[in-house]
């Protein structure tokens, strides 16, 4: 969808502007998308194969927990999914039709990897309410107390702790309802009370028909999730390690 000046320009705070571009609205109290897929994928990371033959489904409501060793693709899978990363072979579906719209795809989930994406000038609120304006959602509220936040609703980002940025990273998720979940280890720098609320949102989203996948060495945050041993999908010719 292209911009449109004086249409699509959102105020972040008194003195900053932007123009975003919106995709397909995603707000809503249910989900219905009935499953998130893969099959036959495969993927470079400068110029090894890192995994191939993998195959995956998530069902409504269901959960996904990535397993495997340093280096054997958890977060590659992770940014294949997102559309951030391209696969050598295979492909993404929903409902069983391929991912072909990339922008209806990038709507369709919310991304939460190492890197939190946080403005360190503006404050907590602020930063989320560039999301929400980005996203179309605005449940600002919600998230700042879901996360332990609401106290540092006015607080500059650049003064948060690790955890409270993370704390602040996984806050996106709230801020505007998507389908599908990726989270990259979620509980990295979090404390006790911090993982039971995230625990608890996972539980939430999930309850809603949401979809989660968790690469995580840990605690998965899931009590019934699948299990996917990137291992197994780890190519053994020894000729795969390079293009040429």
């Amino acid at each position: 969808m292209p911009c449109t000046p004086g249409k699509n320009l959102k105020e972040i705070n008194s003195t900053t502007w932007i123009l975003l571009c919106y995709g397909p609205p995603m707000v809503g109290e249910n989900f219905t998308a009935q499953e998130f897929s893969g099959s036959g994928l495969a993927c470079r990371r400068g110029g090894r194969l890192v995994f191939e033959g993998l195959q995956f489904a998530v069902p409504r409501g269901g959960a996904l927990v990535l397993r495997g060793a340093n280096g054997s693709g958890k977060t590659t899978l992770l940014r294949l999914m997102a559309g951030l990363t391209p696969a050598a072979a295979g492909q993404l579906a929903w409902n069983g039709a391929p991912v072909e719209d990339a922008e209806q795809h990038a709507a369709s989930l919310r991304f939460i990897s190492h890197l939190d994406a946080i403005k360190p000038a503006l404050t907590v609120t602020e930063n989320l309410n560039f999301w929400a304006a980005l996203w179309g959602g605005g449940q600002i509220p919600h998230a700042l107390q879901m996360l332990g936040l609401g106290h540092l609703a006015a607080y500059p980002a650049r003064l948060l702790s690790a955890g409270q940025r993370h704390r602040l990273a996984l806050a996106r998720l709230l801020v505007a309802p998507a389908p599908l979940w990726l989270l990259d280890e979620p509980g990295n720098a979090l404390d006790d009370s911090s993982l039971a609320a995230l625990t608890q949102a996972i539980a939430d989203h999930r309850a809603r028909g949401g979809m989660v996948i968790v690469a995580s060495h840990g605690a998965a945050f899931v009590s019934d999730g699948n299990t996917l041993d990137l291992g197994t999908f780890a190519p053994t010719n020894t000729a795969h390690w390079s293009d040429t």
